[in-house]
C-alpha cells in the first residue's frame, strides 16, 4: 500500500475525527478510503448509465423490459 499525506483546515480535520469516533472507523485513513470507494463506485454507475443511453439510442437494437432477462435463453 502507498502512502498519501494531505493537508486539511481545522475544521475539516475536527470533522473527519468527529466521523472516524462516531461512526466506529479505526483511523482516519479508513474513513478517507471509504469515502473514495464511494465515489469510484459513484463515477462507475454514472459511466455504465452513459453507456447504456448511449446503446439505447444507437438504434441498433430495441431493448425492452425483458430484453437482459431473456437474453441468457437459447
Amino acid at each position: 500500500m502507498t502512502t498519501m499525506n494531505i493537508s486539511l483546515p481545522e475544521k475539516l480535520k475536527d470533522f473527519v475525527d468527529t466521523q472516524v469516533k462516531n461512526k466506529r472507523y479505526g483511523t482516519s485513513s479508513e474513513y478517507v478510503r471509504r469515502l473514495i470507494r464511494e465515489k469510484e463506485i459513484e463515477v462507475a454507475e454514472a459511466e455504465l448509465l452513459t453507456l447504456l443511453e448511449e446503446g439505447m439510442n444507437s438504434g441498433f437494437i430495441e431493448i425492452g423490459p425483458n430484453y437482459f432477462r431473456n437474453r441468457h435463453k437459447k
